[in-house]
């Protein structure tokens, strides 16, 4: 393979090619992401836009609610081509007009009218907002906080920067009060005292900006972060190390709102200094209703089994969501805490920096401050001083904490309880406790974070690279506008339908006992759970958080539809469903047409939309009509025999397997002909939602007979010997087909780059472009522990065949795209050139890129896999500035789309297939 050295560390040194330091920090680890605070990032990318694509492109996709003939107009396929890629464009109803053909009627586009009336009319936010994409800020470090309660995300420069505290709402905006500052005293004199931030705001000129970066740098491996500062000429260096409670196979801890930063700081002098460290924060998060009024802070002490916090509580009093933020450190011995209640982070704030420069200590008033008049802010601040020896070294300890037991989402019409409830209560108090908590066992979490990821950091097989993609990407699980919330009493998600009939019971055990679990498609694509592309990022869940993954699939299986006019008072049900109809029709945006809400016997595309009501209104992507689309069913089989071998939950296997065979018998009628193969319907409808298909494809097709597959293992094991004979005889006939109309080996063997599973079956110029995706049916069937050996019962696809095409795919849509540098585009003509049909064709998706290079490794292919995963890796946090908000999608050169994306938590894949290697100790570089 002509690739880059697996080890090869040029990326990362240029990161830190500004920190002038030899300051290596104090227990900093090895492998992870490091910059330098004075980076700056070369590359500059936008967000797609419509200028990004060819006129008959643009026609196609914002000719979305066109309301013309698509058949009578060259070009636009039927049901034309809009999908998640159009999502983020930047354009006003103007440029839309300009583009739409002459004789489209008043210009009519569906979703400006639609768009219109939900931000303008109804004052909510879109589920996809195409006018107001995110903008790239390359700023983004490891999120504070567990999982489902809510995240702060601090930037790797220091700064409080992205805020999801109201379930699946981000608010992105830089706070920039909220820092930590230093103080050096030598006996009554203050040496120095600096504010840790590079920034120069124009705000709080009382205090001293402007650190340098140089002498300072960024290491994160999810979840913890560190951050190194040499203070120019005063041979001190300090580390904060940040820390949250994300730890695998830990369903309490794990569901904390809080996070802690230990401060070590080592005195290089010949003479003894007294540091203080001083955290300050505004109450609230930026946004305007932190100037709403009535928001107030007090001080308090907490001592339990012998052990001491002290901090302040910011209440913050909105009608909607209020929570309160919990500044905390630990009292020890030679450990001095103070605090300031309250002050106006809108001046200059004078006194408060002379407060602390005058003796290392705040004033620590008692009593709590007066709420906020409409229109003020108020912070808070909190100091720990020790005194730390000549050549010797000390630390001080802080936590920050968010309290907000109860939730609403958009549509304010239930009350949900957070998980950490369980154990904190629900009274809105619990600040206090669980800072005390964390300030107390937060070393054990350490120790359970380093047992967990010390056998893959020590593996010295593996690059370096991938050691940082894999345990960062993981800030998603949390960072994905998660909630995690409990089931409640009244509940019932049998959807009607109980275990004698098919169905499950009202509560599920897994469900009950672990609670549920939702994340967003993206940060940007605001819909809960998204099934095609959870089919992607589920690794990460069921290999780290199992009973999350179990109870996603419970919930995503049963509902019975609720009408909205008796929501306040009848019973809680759950949506989700699978097994449920709800009839409520309502006009899908591409075609123009109405269908129901919900189908029965079909998968949901996803849960809903956080600014409505999840679990109540589902399927919020109104784009198409899921319930034709041919992955959402097939996937979900794939999942719960994937599950079920790596949990062994026979429970689970029994509970889901009446599902699944109600699934695929919906399935079966997109086998139009009858010849075991299901065809696609000649518009994008699958996951790749802007790429048209016709006929049988690699794709859904690969994703069909694997499933079918897996209904022949399930059937086997529940002694089901009828649907076994079934599906058995669908299977033989359907690989025979698939086989027949996708394969191209036969017309080409002399040339061996040109052997693989052809797009679709259409005949079209393009049906035989390169998908990296064509082998994602055999890539689960791989993980589920099937489809290894030729002469299995349960082999599809024939290996010789399955190798082939993956070294078509790394020598054309690898090695042929981006100097073979930047993963793999999705889709590649045969000579080498993108399949420029749709954007989509044209994208590199990192999550795919992820799963394709497990199949690689699946298959023996190490070096080509890891190569392919590592192009991406460099180009989203190494050179593009992406850490953190690792993209959906992004082009060969300018653009991106959908930040902060579900679907990269398939790089789990990766190392599930590691783990799988049958010759575990075979060099990985």
């Amino acid at each position: 393979v002509n690739s880059m050295d697996l080890n090869d560390s040029a990326s990362l040194a240029e990161l830190m090619a500004g920190y002038r330091s030899t300051e290596t920090g104090f227990r900093v680890p090895k492998d992870g992401w490091r910059i330098c605070l004075a980076h700056e990032f070369k590359e500059k990318r936008k967000p797609f836009q419509a200028k990004d694509v060819s006129l008959s492109n643009i026609v196609e996709h914002i000719g979305l609610g066109v309301s013309l003939d698509r058949s009578d107009k060259p070009g636009l396929s039927a049901g034309g081509n809009f999908e998640r890629l159009s999502r983020p464009w930047k354009v006003n109803s103007s440029s839309i007009s300009r583009l739409l053909p002459d004789d489209a009627p008043n210009g009519g586009d569906r979703y400006l009218k639609w768009w219109y009336k939900k931000t303008q009319v109804e004052k909510k936010a879109p589920f996809i907002d195409m006018f107001r994409a995110l903008p790239l800020k390359q700023i983004y470090g490891v999120p504070l906080g567990g999982i489902g309660g809510g995240t702060i995300t601090r930037g790797w420069k220091g700064e409080f920067c992205r805020w999801q505290l109201n379930p699946g709402m981000y608010h992105y905006k830089t706070v920039i009060a909220d820092q930590f500052t230093v103080c050096l005293r030598r006996g009554d004199q203050t040496l120095y005292q600096q504010v840790l931030s590079t920034d120069r705001p124009h705000t709080l000129q009382g205090w001293n900006w402007g650190f340098c970066g140089e002498y300072a740098f960024y290491h994160a491996l999810y979840p913890r972060a560190w951050s190194v500062y040499q203070l120019p000429g005063q041979n001190v260096t300090l580390t904060c190390r940040q820390v949250s409670p994300v730890i695998p196979h830990n369903y309490k801890d794990s569901s904390l709102p809080v996070a802690v930063f230990e401060w070590h700081i080592e005195n290089n002098n010949d003479y003894a200094l007294d540091v203080s460290i001083m955290f300050t924060m505004v109450n609230g998060s930026g946004h305007k209703d932190d100037k709403s009024g009535g928001h107030w802070n007090e001080p308090f002490h907490l001592e339990k089994e012998g052990e001491r916090v002290s901090g302040v509580l910011l209440h913050h009093c909105t009608p909607v969501n209020p929570y309160t933020l919990c500044m905390a450190a630990r009292e020890q011995s030679n450990r001095e805490i103070s605090h300031q209640t309250a002050f106006n982070p809108e001046g200059t704030c004078g006194a408060l920096w002379n407060d602390l420069i005058s003796d290392g200590t705040l004033g620590s008033p008692s009593g709590s401050s007066l709420p906020t008049r409409r229109g003020q802010r108020v912070a808070a601040a909190l100091a720990a001083g020790c005194s730390v020896p000549p050549h010797g070294h000390n630390s001080v300890e802080f936590s920050l904490a968010w309290d907000m037991p109860k939730m609403t989402f958009g549509s304010r019409e239930r009350e949900h309880v957070r998980r950490y409830t369980r154990y904190y209560g629900t009274k809105g108090d619990a600040g206090p406790s669980i800072s005390h908590y964390a300030l107390t066992h937060y070393k054990e979490w350490e120790k359970m974070i380093e047992e967990w990821q010390t056998p893959i950091l020590q593996n010295s097989s593996l690059p370096s690279w991938y050691k940082s993609a894999l345990f960062n990407e993981l800030y998603f699980v949390a960072d994905g506008g998660t909630v995690w919330v409990e089931l409640p009493e009244d509940s019932d998600i049998s959807g009607g339908l109980r275990s004698k009939d098919g169905g499950l019971p009202g509560q599920p055990h897994i469900v009950k006992e672990y609670g549920r679990f939702a994340y967003l498609e993206g940060q940007e694509y605001r819909m809960y759970n998204t099934y095609d592309v959870h089919f992607y990022a589920s690794f990460a869940l069921i290999m780290l958080w199992p009973k999350l993954a179990l109870s996603l699939q419970y919930d995503i299986v049963n509902y019975r539809p609720v009408q909205t006019h008796s929501i306040l008072t009848c019973p809680f049900i759950l949506a989700g469903s699978v097994v449920q109809h709800d009839p409520t029709e309502r006009l899908n945006l591409m075609s123009g047409h109405c269908s129901p809400v919900k189908t029965r016997n079909v998968v949901p595309h996803d849960i809903g939309d956080p600014d409505d009501e999840p679990w109540l209104r589902v399927n919020a992507y109104m784009i198409h009509d899921t319930a034709d689309w041919k992955d959402l069913n097939l996937k979900f089989v794939l999942h719960v025999y994937r599950d079920y071998h790596l949990t062994q939950d026979t429970q689970y296997l029994k509970d889901m397997w009446p599902i699944c065979q109600a699934v695929m018998k919906t399935e079966m009628k997109f086998d139009k002909d009858g010849d075991g193969l299901i065809e696609n319907s000649g518009y994008a409808d699958q996951t790749y939602d802007g790429w048209s298909v016709t006929g049988p494809s690699a794709y859904c097709g690969g994703l069909w007979l694997a499933s079918v597959c897996v209904m022949c293992k399930m059937a086997r094991l529940l002694n089901s010997d009828s649907v076994y004979e079934y599906y058995q005889d669908v299977l033989k006939r359907g690989s025979e087909a698939f086989d027949k109309l996708l394969w191209n080996g036969k017309f080409s063997t002399h040339v061996r780059d040109r052997n693989y599973y052809n797009y679709d079956s259409s005949g079209r110029s393009l049906s035989n472009s390169v998908m990296s995706d064509q082998c994602a049916g055999h890539w689960f069937l791989r993980a589920s522990g099937l489809g290894d050996d030729d002469d299995d019962e349960f082999q599809v696809f024939p290996k010789h065949k399955v190798c082939s095409a993956l070294q078509t795919v790394f020598r054309l849509n690898v090695m042929c795209f981006g100097d073979g540098q930047m993963g793999a585009v999705n889709g590649m003509r045969p000579e080498g050139m993108p399949d420029r049909s749709s954007v989509q064709s044209d994208e590199v998706w990192v999550g795919v890129v992820y799963g394709l290079a497990a199949t690689m490794i699946h298959e023996g292919m190490l070096k080509e896999g890891l190569h392919t995963a590592e192009g991406c890796y460099r180009t989203v946090w190494e050179h593009l500035g992406m850490a953190f908000q690792t993209p959906e999608a992004y082009s060969e050169k300018g653009i991106y789309r959908s930040l902060a994306y579900m679907r990269p938590l398939s790089i789990w894949a990766m190392q599930l297939a590691l783990d799988n290697l049958s010759t575990p100790t075979q060099t990985m570089g």
